[in-house]
């Protein structure tokens, strides 16, 4: 009996033992489990789970940044071309709506729209929003609000808005508000989108188990960059004046279409800048013809005829190979390379100097200019006052024009016709700038459309004009003045002229290349007037280009007269004293 126990009192404390090493073994691999997921949570994972943790702490939302406002000059004072106007929208919540049908009916007299579209937004009764109308007038807020229905509610939403309507549209272009301060198409709005936009800020907020916002916590997170503000060289008096004489020429010649610009030729800034047609930036959507849209002062090009006269002349005395008196044999056309270049009219005018070439406007005597200069010499120096390369000027789809012709300089035919503004094509405002360089003593500009910028910190910075290079001498360029000032006394330009003022310029009748195939359109002109007044200290040009009028076929009964009137409010505008007498050019 004791053998026996003994036996068992042994086999007993091996059990014992066996599971001592197994419990230590089950408490050790539990311990490193249990370590492990500390390591893992606590080093290698945190940021994970601090993150996750943060999360159901902090609620995160975005302030959006507005989108910064546009303005004209006026009279000293900012005037708002694009602002950011508060719209109210209404939608339904159809889940806590009651009588769909009674509500769907109430709308649609209220709203105008159609009682089953409404209807049929509210069909879902788990449905918890549809937008019903946005873009509410002033009537249908107030009527919404007091029909005080259950599920109906009003939300406040900004969009862009133009005051002015259609005023420098094709300036500003047009922009719809977004979740960070909307998108620019076209214009100004397209050129300074990321100035304009701003940036968006992200906020943190602690909030409670519950999901509560909690009062006494701190918010985390920096106020939105809200867009620059843009006040631009545009002045809107000039401007809808400008505006006003495009429409009332454009009718009375039925033309196609007119483009106008002014420019402060000492700075390069655009003063205004009109064409017509135009559109209204706050109906955007409703244009069907996206053409409409682009910028015919700096997106279109075409041949501008005899306004690039005084730019060969001014060649040709500035490399000292003509003056003003020096004289030709005009016989009436010029033949070359199986190519018969005529005057006007046929017209044979015989011994002239070179300020009759400008008067009459001889396409001969432009050929004895380039000739004089030679071809090389003549493309590189059209090229120095900006035709074939963009300006510069901070529009969208701007225009290089093309000078392409005159790049071999054994085709003497091409250097002749484009001596007269024919062959090669420019833009609107590759001609007013380079008029403006004629202008302020020979130095070309870089057009200038924005005037000032200020910041969302609340600095402002001005922008300031930029010189390109100098084209022409000062002599040079108070020379062509002379000239071009006999133009308007003598030549084609009279109905251009001011009493009491000094006005310069140049009228040109383009043929209008065809668009399907070689040659000119038959009976198609475009007439362009070109000039700055007054002579000295010349404060204003002006470039006038009238497409295709229907009853005139000259530039000097189209353009010149228009011209005339909007240099007159001009200098009127700007209070100069006259310096010439009050008695008016007779007709010529």
């Amino acid at each position: 009996m004791r053998i026996q126990q003994k036996k068992t009192i042994s086999k007993g404390r091996s059990v014992v033992m066996l599971r001592v090493p197994f419990a230590f073994v089950c408490f050790l691999l539990i311990g490193t489990g249990l370590l492990w997921q500390l390591y893992r949570i606590q080093v290698r994972d945190h940021v994970l789970w601090s993150e996750q943790a943060q999360n159901q702490r902090l609620s995160t939302f975005d302030l959006k940044a507005e989108r910064g406002e546009i303005f004209l000059h006026d009279n000293g004072e900012p005037y708002p071309l694009a602002v950011n106007r508060e719209y109210m929208a209404v939608y339904v919540v159809p889940r806590e709506v009651r009588d769909p049908k009674a509500v769907a009916r109430e709308l649609a007299v209220v709203l105008g729209k159609d009682e089953g579209e409404i209807l049929g937004k509210l069909s879902d009764p788990t449905d918890p929003f549809e937008m019903v109308k946005r873009r509410l007038s002033d009537d249908e807020e107030e009527r919404i609000r007091g029909l005080s229905l259950k599920g109906v509610s009003l939300l406040s939403e900004k969009y862009r808005y133009y005051p002015a309507g259609n005023l420098a549209s094709h300036v500003v272009g047009f922009a719809g508000l977004g979740e960070q301060g909307g998108a620019g198409g076209y214009g100004v709005e397209a050129a300074f989108d990321s100035e304009l936009k701003g940036k968006l800020s992200r906020v943190h907020e602690e909030r409670d188990a519950g999901g509560r916002w909690i009062s006494l916590s701190n918010s985390r997170g920096d106020a939105p960059d809200h867009g620059d503000v843009l006040t631009l060289t545009i002045d809107r008096v000039i401007q809808h004046e400008t505006e006003k004489i495009v429409r009332e020429y454009r009718e009375k010649h039925e033309a196609d279409a007119m483009t106008v610009i002014v420019m402060e030729p000492a700075t390069g800034k655009i003063l205004a800048m009109a064409n017509a047609p135009d559109f209204d930036p706050n109906k955007y959507a409703e244009t069907e013809d996206f053409s409409l849209f682009l910028n015919p002062a700096v997106s279109s090009t075409y041949e501008s005829g005899s306004v690039m006269k005084p730019i060969t002349m001014a060649i040709g005395i500035d490399e000292q190979k003509v003056a003003p008196t020096t004289e030709y044999t005009d016989t009436g056309s010029v033949s070359e390379s199986g190519y018969t270049v005529r005057n006007s009219e046929g017209k044979v005018y015989g011994r002239s100097t070179m300020t009759k070439v400008l008067e009459e406007s001889i396409n001969t005597g432009m050929i004895f200019v380039e000739r004089s200069v030679g071809h090389k010499v003549f493309a590189e120096r059209l090229r120095r006052f900006g035709f074939g390369e963009k300006t510069g000027v901070r529009l969208p789809a701007e225009s290089g024009g093309n000078l392409h012709n005159l790049n071999d300089f054994r085709i003497g035919i091409q250097f002749y016709t484009a001596a007269y503004g024919q062959g090669i094509t420019v833009t609107p405002l590759q001609i007013v700038t380079a008029y403006a360089a004629l202008a302020n003593g020979g130095v070309l500009m870089r057009p200038q459309i924005v005037e000032s910028i200020k910041h969302a910190d609340g600095s402002v910075e001005t922008v300031e004009p930029i010189e390109v290079r100098r084209v022409i001498s000062k002599e040079t360029s108070e020379t062509i003045g002379h000239m071009l000032r006999n133009v308007v006394v003598n030549g084609h330009g009279k109905r251009a002229d001011v009493p009491g003022y000094e006005v310069v310029g140049k009228t040109g009748t383009a043929q209008v290349a065809r668009t399907d195939g070689g040659g000119y359109e038959e009976g198609k002109t475009i007439g362009s007037f070109a000039g700055y007044a007054p002579r000295e200290n010349p404060r204003f040009v002006v470039l006038m280009k009238v497409d295709n009028p229907k009853d005139v076929q000259w530039a000097e009964s189209s353009a010149a007269p228009a011209f005339g009137q909007l240099m007159r409010f001009l200098l009127e505008y700007a209070r100069i004293e006259p310096t010439e007498s009050l008695e008016p050019l007779k007709s010529r």
